[in-house]
């Protein structure tokens, strides 16, 4: 029987910029491949293929997605034998903890032919300050978007009931914890469910909570106290020594979007735009922040200004994932280049070394 694949980030481009979270997954590794070589030299096809394998065989695995790139992913994890391969080219460049003991690097930039790049020196050069470029655009302005946001915040921060959040939250930690206190240290894992993409906003909710059995849908409106309710449930599963899956927001990656406590059977998430679900399945239930926290009518008193401020934030959140298309395109051409001066049977010399010392290490494993 095949393996499961869980798909997530670990990476995003956010309004703080683009955010690195790879350390926290890749955390009690034994090896780490860390693939080096420029655009299009099959770094992407080279992890898919070793995942795939894998998962024929019937073991689960992890796939860390691109989130400038919606067809490409930035590293693969199989967690039953603690092997990773990653991308470890900027932004998300690895700073490993024992080099040649666990992190083996990787030069894809063997099979490339210098002379033919050469020939493109200038346009490489080009393509790539403007890729920069269109990338800083992207989050000035998914900074400028949360700067809106957070006075769309402010209208509901002031017209909610602190006490009853924090109720519910204790209300939440119970229901989830009890007295529960387990003699081990809580492995945290921090991610990110989707991404600001050239294709707009992605996540995989479904996939990541599809082996839940309980699945709390948040609802609510910005500054409604969602984020800070599923800091608090991460802090009290931390402390009690249950394992977490903290799931960042990929666009301000400071606050949380869902935790997923896997020995427990629970996921509770944001179920609000741009990753808005609703039950479809027994056990599913709604946590409705607006209805049992925020003063009645606010929407209504409010709603002119509402309206304007929703009208700028989804103005600028636009405007921004067009900066992140464009640089998509101009990613493509400076890609084209790279496969151009590329000898691809070498890549695939490179692929079956790197599978050939996994299957080896799953040997030692099995022994």
């Amino acid at each position: 029987m095949a393996g499961k694949i869980k798909n997530y980030y670990a990476g995003g481009n956010t309004a703080r910029g683009f955010h690195n979270l790879y350390d926290s997954n890749l955390q009690g590794l034994d090896r780490l491949f860390i693939l080096k070589g420029g655009p299009g030299t099959g770094k992407s096809s080279l992890m898919k293929k070793i995942g795939n394998e894998w998962v024929e065989k019937g073991y689960n695995i992890e796939l860390l997605h691109c989130s400038s790139d919606n067809q490409s992913i930035d590293g693969v994890i199989i967690p039953a034998l603690k092997v990773g391969i990653v991308d470890g080219t900027a932004p998300h460049v690895i700073e490993p903890k024992a080099p040649g003991a666990i992190e083996q690097y990787i030069n894809l930039g063997e099979a490339w032919d210098v002379q033919v790049l050469g020939l493109h020196k200038n346009k490489i050069q080009r393509f790539t300050y403007q890729i920069n470029q269109l990338f800083q655009k992207a989050y000035s302005t998914f900074n400028e978007a949360l700067e809106i946001h957070d006075d769309w915040e402010k209208i509901y921060i002031n017209s909610m009931d602190f006490n009853k959040a924090d109720q519910l939250t204790n209300r939440l930690i119970a229901a989830f914890l009890g007295k529960m206190k387990l003699n081990k240290k809580s492995d945290i894992r921090h991610r990110f469910l989707g991404a600001a993409t050239p294709m707009g906003a992605v996540d995989f909710v479904p996939n990541l909570t599809e082996d839940i059995s309980k699945r709390y849908f948040i609802k609510g409106r910005p500054g409604s106290g969602k984020s800070t309710m599923l800091k608090k449930l991460a802090a009290a599963a931390e402390e009690r020594g249950v394992d977490a899956e903290i799931y960042h927001c990929g666009f301000d990656p400071n606050s949380l979007d869902m935790v997923i406590f896997r020995e427990l059977g629970i996921a509770i998430f944001d179920s609000t735009a741009p990753h808005e679900y609703f039950p479809s399945r027994d056990g599913d239930e709604i946590i409705d922040m607006y209805e049992l926290l925020i003063a009645p009518k606010t929407d209504e008193l409010y709603a002119e200004i509402i309206e304007r401020i929703t009208a700028k934030y989804k103005e600028k959140m636009a405007e921004a994932t067009s900066y992140l298309a464009k640089a998509k395109e101009l990613h493509d051409k400076l890609e084209a280049i790279y496969i151009s001066a590329m000898d691809f049977t070498v890549v695939e010399e490179i692929q079956n070394q790197i599978a050939e010392q996994i299957r080896e290490l799953a040997g030692v494993r099995v022994e």
